[in-house]
């Protein structure tokens, strides 16, 4: 059984052996299978989500990593006949029991393409803020302005907010969609591919801008570069043909991995 004091060594245990919920595991999925109608896109994950700590997903496309971070937030409710089965908990709780709403609002997501709405950078901010009651005035501006710093790009945007979001450079509005996704201050921040569509200058402002971010909230990243996931994950999940092969700490997945699998994976041979 894993001690209170074991949980440094959450990505070596195996799910389902705890007596308690550690102060820093934040998600737990426990023999978790997914189904898009009659087929199985996961069978079987076990993975531990460790808290104020980055979680990198790899592995070649259509392997599932997309699937599982579109289940820890219930996204895939918009997809008809797509049902998951198996326990996923949040600060112990089961996120399938919770109201919906209420579970997007504690674990965010970002998206592979910029979305910015057609509206104001300002407005585009203020979005969720509202919806959660923050209506106008004082208040609310200075809730925007402190999710843009956040997301390092107050600097660059401040003067002008009232503009359209569209009249913002792509990695610049990546930034924008961060910054969105945390003006209402989630638990946990769900990172599909962020930087695919970014050049490599506006790649490193959001690697950069996820590590200061760690001191905020709980990351999941998928991401099929396998060096922004060393450069930047503190725990990496291999996944291949919709099972989780191979969970550890980053440095242990890249340098010693137990599965041939992975290293395979990770040596080019094939992806």
């Amino acid at each position: 059984m894993v001690k209170t004091g074991e949980a440094s060594h959450l990505g070596v245990q195996a799910p389902g052996t705890l007596t308690v919920w550690p102060a820093d595991l934040k998600m737990r999925a426990t023999g978790l299978d997914f189904y898009y109608g009659s087929r199985q896109a996961l069978y079987g994950i076990n993975l531990q989500v460790p808290h104020e700590r980055i979680t990198a997903l790899i592995g070649p496309s259509g392997c599932g990593k997309t699937t599982f971070l579109r289940v820890l937030n219930r996204m895939y409710e918009t997809v008809p006949q797509a049902r998951p089965s198996g326990e996923v908990l949040l600060d112990g709780t089961d996120i399938f029991s919770m109201d919906v709403v209420g579970l997007r609002r504690r674990v965010g997501m970002v998206f592979q393409k910029p979305n910015p709405f057609p509206k104001t950078i300002f407005d585009n901010i203020a979005y969720g803020l509202r919806i959660n009651g923050m209506h106008r005035g004082r208040r609310l501006e200075e809730a925007v302005e402190r999710s843009l710093r956040r997301a390092a790009l107050w600097d660059e945007v401040k003067d002008q907010l009232q503009k359209s979001a569209y009249a913002l450079s792509g990695g610049q509005q990546q930034r924008l969609c961060i910054a969105r996704a945390l003006a209402v201050e989630p638990e946990v921040l769900l990172l599909d591919e962020p930087c695919s569509a970014l050049d490599p200058i506006a790649t490193a402002k959001i690697e950069e801008l996820l590590f200061k971010l760690k001191e905020l909230c709980t990351m999941v990243i998928v991401t099929h570069n396998m060096q922004q996931a060393a450069r930047v994950a503190d725990y990496t999940g291999f996944f291949l043909l919709g099972k989780l092969i191979e969970f550890n700490k980053t440095a242990v997945i890249f340098k010693t991995p137990a599965k041939k699998e992975t290293e395979d994976y990770i040596t080019g041979r094939f992806g």
